[in-house]
C-alpha cells in the first residue's frame, strides 16, 4: 500500500495534530516482526501509526533486549531523529502494522502549514523525557520485585471494578521490560498469585489488591 492515507485512515486518529501531520506522509503497511527503526542507524522518517502495534527497544549482542514503551494507532515513533543524529532505540512491530511515514522534509511543511503541530511534537517529546526519568529512577531504587509491581500498578486500567490490564502480556515480555529474566518474573508472579494480588486468566493478568512495596 503507498499513496496518502484515506480519509477513514485519518480519521481513526483522535488527535487532530497528529491526524493532520499523518496527512502529509506516505502510507506504508508491514507484517508483524518487522524492524522498522533500526538503533544506530542515521535517518530522518517518522512513523504515525494508524493501525496495529510496536515496541521501542534496544538489544545487546546476546540477545537480551530492554522494552521502552509500545505504541498503537493515532501515536508515532521516530521524532527524536528530527535532528539528523543516529537512532537511539529501534522499533518492531508487534502486528500487522500501517503507518503513515514523513520525511524530514515532509515533516518541516507540516509544521511550517501549522506551527501547533510542533507544540504537539515538543508536547510528546516531554511526556517521553519524563518515563524515561521514571523508568531510570526505577531501576536505580527499586528491586526486581518492586519494578514488576510498578509496572503492573501503571498498566492496569479499572473495568468493571477491576484493575486489569488490557494487554496479554507473556512473563518475557515483562522481563523486557524491567529489565529482569523470565524466571525471575516467574518466581514473583508464583508469589504474588499465591498471596492473592493477582490473578493470571488466559495471560490477562487482573491485580485483585494492591501489591506491597517491598516483597
Amino acid at each position: 500500500m503507498s499513496g496518502a492515507p484515506t480519509t477513514v485512515q485519518l480519521a481513526a486518529i483522535a488527535d487532530p495534530m497528529v491526524r493532520e501531520l499523518a496527512g502529509h506522509g506516505t502510507v506504508r503497511s508491514f507484517a508483524r516482526n518487522v524492524v522498522i527503526i533500526n538503533e544506530g542507524d542515521v535517518s530522518t522518517a517518522l512513523f504515525v501509526i494508524l493501525s496495529g502495534k510496536v515496541k521501542v527497544f534496544s538489544s545487546v549482542d546476546s540477545g537480551r533486549e530492554i522494552v521502552y514503551d509500545d505504541h498503537g494507532p493515532g501515536e508515532y515513533v521516530g521524532e527524536m531523529a528530527l535532528d539528523g543524529r543516529p537512532r537511539s532505540a529501534s522499533v518492531m512491530t508487534l502486528e500487522p502494522t500501517t503507518c503513515a511515514v514523513l520525511n524530514h522534509d515532509e515533516v518541516r511543511r507540516a509544521v511550517a502549514g501549522n506551527p501547533d503541530i510542533a507544540i504537539q511534537i515538543i508536547s510528546t517529546l516531554i511526556d517521553r523525557a519524563r518515563i524515561a526519568t521514571t523508568s531510570v529512577k526505577n531501576l536505580a531504587l527499586l528491586d526486581v520485585y518492586g519494578r514488576i509491581a510498578r509496572l503492573l500498578l501503571d498498566l492496569a486500567e479499572e473495568k468493571s471494578g477491576a484493575l486489569v490490564i488490557p494487554e496479554r502480556l507473556t512473563q518475557q515480555d515483562i522481563g523486557d521490560r524491567v529489565g529482569a529474566s523470565r524466571d525471575m518474573v516467574s518466581r514473583i508472579f508464583k508469589d504474588l498469585v499465591a498471596g492473592g494480588y493477582i490473578r493470571i486468566d488466559h495471560k490477562i493478568i487482573t491485580i485483585l489488591r494492591k501489591p506491597p512495596e517491598r516483597w
